[in-house]
């Protein structure tokens, strides 16, 4: 039976409806994804400028951290072999300081920023971390950039900058029940030896 000339006047107009929306639709899908290959684009130059920045900025750091070690690595190195098992049961429940050599630049007060270098030791003589490595300074720990426990707070006050102490720190002035890592179990005392090198000026927010 034929088809009644509305009717397939109306089904013309539905497929061309459905027509005009399926290109519609791909358009828009096309446009779509050119924008996201832009966007795409876009966020891999950002990123590949940041990892260059970062880059470069890592030279510079390591370019300082070389002339660092070079100029500080003979007076620090003749440290290296101090560290020795300990009587925790001695230490006591306040920071101990001996200074071993004293600085004659800026005193460490409270608050003040600086760069220092170190060595830290467990009661039975393990070193868990040094300053020293293959036979140079790593970079110096810039305590304007980081927060350190307290029993070392307490122990470089009244240091001078060019000076070199040797800090005992009772357990909970350190890192108390929780230790840190495998190499500082909970209620260890600590020590190290500390050298400060350097202020840092903190710009003002």
């Amino acid at each position: 039976m034929a088809t009644p000339k509305k009717q397939r006047i109306g089904i013309w107009i539905i497929a061309a409806v459905m027509l005009v929306g399926t290109i519609g639709s791909f358009v828009v899908m096309v446009l779509a994804n050119e924008n996201n290959q832009k966007d795409l684009a876009e966020q891999q130059k950002l990123y590949d400028e940041y990892m260059k920045q970062l880059e470069e900025q890592q030279k510079v750091d390591d370019a300082a951290a070389k002339g660092l070690s070079d100029k500080y690595y003979s007076t620090f190195a003749q440290y290296g072999s101090m560290p020795a098992a300990f009587d925790e049961s001695s230490v006591g429940d306040t920071v101990t300081t001996k200074d071993l050599k004293v600085g004659d630049g800026v005193e460490i007060k409270e608050g003040t920023k600086y760069k220092a270098y170190y060595i830290g030791w467990t009661p039975k003589g393990t070193v868990f971390d040094s300053s020293i490595q293959d036979g140079a300074l790593k970079a110096p720990i810039d305590t304007s950039q980081m927060n350190l426990i307290e029993g070392w707070n307490q122990g470089v006050i009244g240091m001078k900058v060019g000076g070199v102490r040797e800090i005992t720190i009772p357990s909970d002035l350190a890192y108390g029940e929780e230790g840190s890592g495998e190499s500082i179990g909970p209620n260890t005392p600590i020590k190290f030896i500390v050298m400060v090198i350097e202020t840092v000026e903190v710009a003002e927010e």
